[in-house]
């Protein structure tokens, strides 16, 4: 009778650890992706606002020199030293004698005057330095930085340049769950980031945006 009680005690025990373990399984199964997604979105939106970052410091870089940056190091050189040229353009005209009809005429131009300079350094960034960690991912753990490219590509006979950044979400997501990061790196959705890396430009469009959806814009702004 007492050995059937101990053994008795002993399946009770080992029921429980089941029902514990089953339990946490649950637990783990719903509250994993919550966390996945908090952890996702916080970094997420870091990054995008160095993307963000980087692309107001290529379109400068571009009305100042007809092309992108292809290294970071230019870009943030470029931004310690160059000057935009404030103009103002005004409607003029003058007479001048048509030799057609043998009279004066009035012949209307547009005058072009230089007003000074603007250093691009303040006009984007301000008193704040962070434009000379834009290359470096802001994710405490790793040290990594974006790719970028640019290049002058043929868009319907015409010669125009672009310029690409990206960032694998392995890196920006590399101490989460695997199996949930190869869900998210598969993702086609029209509310999320599509496919295994956060891209701004492209190299093959005309294009300056990002592949994150305005959602990110919106969060960004609260």
């Amino acid at each position: 009778m007492e050995f059937l009680s101990k053994y008795k005690r002993i399946i009770e025990s080992f029921l429980w650890v089941l029902i514990l373990v089953f339990a946490y399984q649950v637990y783990n199964s719903i509250n994993a992706p919550i966390k996945f997604n908090e952890v996702k979105n916080k970094r997420y939106l870091k990054v995008i606002d160095k993307l963000k970052d980087i692309r107001n410091a290529q379109i400068a870089y571009k009305s100042v020199n007809g092309v992108y940056a292809d290294n970071f190091d230019g870009l943030i050189k470029f931004i310690d030293t160059a000057q935009y040229t404030l103009i103002q353009k005004r409607d003029s005209s003058y007479m001048k004698y048509n030799r057609v009809y043998r009279i004066d005429m009035l012949e209307e131009i547009i005058v072009i005057d230089t007003l000074g300079f603007a250093s691009v350094k303040d006009s984007l960034f301000g008193n704040s330095d962070r434009y000379k960690t834009m290359a470096q991912i802001p994710i405490d753990g790793i040290d990594k930085t974006f790719s970028i490219k640019a290049d002058v590509i043929d868009k319907n006979g015409y010669n125009v340049p672009v310029f690409e950044v990206r960032i694998s979400k392995d890196d920006v997501l590399f101490d989460q769950n695997k199996d949930l990061l190869k869900q998210e790196k598969a993702l086609m959705s029209v509310d999320g980031v599509n496919g295994p890396d956060l891209v701004l430009g492209s190299m093959t469009e005309v294009s300056t945006n990002g592949n994150w959806p305005t959602t990110y814009d919106a969060i960004a702004r609260k």
